[in-house]
């Protein structure tokens, strides 16, 4: 894809008010001309060995490519298509998965938890405080964090969902007490899509998140012609400063983010969550739904999101974390795994999005800051006006 795909792109947004639209003209050549600078500071800053990065507005990617190496000792370029490993940006997308049986009538959001488990109980948990669906997806249900890494070529190989679940799900504490971001909790709601479906849970993601969100480089495993793409992980060696590749894992909690993809399909993804839940006229998730995802939903708990990102208004909706700054509100995500760390930027008001995927470590902080810069520029260099939309 070319660097610069049009001078001006013109894009599409539906306000809240009726029969009313907001037509959209972005200058993306100044925009990428003070992005670019902002994104060489970046890497530099963050230890980053490659970056690719996607801006998208309206129902489209309006920009895209990619910086520095892929893999340092064979001086790979990265490219847009490079594939890295996206963390924890994958929670939302096996959200949206159960929330779908939500719409079918399966369970309700404050349902407990345990009422629907038949195979293995959420252990240590008080009746009179019971874990619900609401907690799972707000990292308020007493689960603890967990991981359970496992060399990708090593003897080892993570236990199957049931197994796992079977001798680990057990609180730590009462739901509401405090957020403590938990895999586990999302262990349990691939299993859950999986119960509630009656379809194994990847063949589910697969058919009914990656196809029709055409992610058609996003895998739970790397197919051959993505693993020849794929990014090496590198982490900062202490002693010497420099970039060293690391051990490349899964994880016992795998479904909560040991997933593979480009920035291409991450900005499908985005594009999904900020038109309403409708990718290329296909509906993936109701507008009502989604909503709720975008709503922080305990104000007891807002502020800034594990310390790292967010300011007073933050808070963690169902899996996104929401906040509003500049009177504009926001959705985000992060994944990080050791020598991987992407994130997802979204302005729900004007649909506005910043994709971006690294083979860093623990970049967080200032991909945080690139997002930011990103969509302001976006921002600074648009016009818009009033126009009546057709019925």
């Amino acid at each position: 894809m070319r660097k610069c795909l049009l001078a001006t792109i013109a894009v599409a947004m539906f306000l809240s008010a009726p029969k009313l639209a907001v037509t959209q003209t972005i200058n993306i050549d100044r925009v990428v001309s003070e992005l670019e600078p902002e994104i060489q500071r970046t890497l530099l800053a963050g230890n980053i060995p490659s970056a690719s990065i996607a801006l998208i507005a309206g129902d489209r990617v309006i920009w895209t490519n990619a910086y520095g190496y892929s893999n340092l000792w064979a001086r790979t370029p990265a490219t847009p298509s490079t594939v890295y490993l996206i963390g924890s940006t994958f929670k939302a997308m096996s959200t949206i998965a159960l929330l779908q049986q939500v719409a079918q009538g399966k369970f309700k959001l404050d349902d407990r938890v345990n009422d629907y488990l038949t195979d293995f109980k959420i252990q240590g948990e008080d009746p009179q405080h019971p874990v619900t669906f609401r907690h799972l997806l707000t990292h308020t249900s007493g689960l603890p964090a967990d991981f359970g890494p496992f060399p990708v070529w090593g003897d080892t190989v993570p236990p199957s969902l049931d197994e796992y679940l079977r001798k680990s799900l057990k609180v730590t504490k009462p739901p509401l007490t405090s957020v403590t971001y938990s895999n586990m909790a999302y262990t349990l709601v691939a299993y859950l899509v999986q119960k509630f479906s009656g379809v194994p849970y990847k063949q589910y993601i697969q058919e009914h998140i990656f196809t029709p969100v055409e992610m058609m480089s996003t895998a739970f495993e790397p197919r051959p012609d993505m693993e020849e793409r794929l990014a090496i992980p590198y982490v900062v060696d202490e002693k010497t400063g420099s970039q060293v590749g690391t051990v490349r894992l899964k994880a016992s909690v795998w479904p909560a983010g040991i997933v593979y993809g480009t920035v291409l399909d991450q900005a499908n993804w985005l594009i999904t969550n900020l038109n309403g839940g409708v990718f290329k006229e296909k509906r993936i998730i109701s507008e009502q739904i989604l909503d709720q995802m975008f709503t922080r939903q305990y104000d007891q708990f807002k502020g800034t999101i594990e310390n790292i990102w967010g300011n007073e208004t933050a808070g963690f909706g169902l899996t996104w974390w929401t906040q509003v700054r500049d009177g504009d509100r926001y959705i985000a995500h992060s994944g990080s795994v050791p020598g991987y760390t992407a994130f997802l930027l979204g302005n729900r008001d004007r649909k506005l999005g910043f994709a971006i995927m690294t083979n860093g470590n623990r970049a967080h902080p200032h991909l945080f800051k690139l997002a930011d810069r990103a969509i302001d520029l976006m921002k600074k260099y648009n016009t818009q006006k009033a126009v009546t939309a057709k019925p």
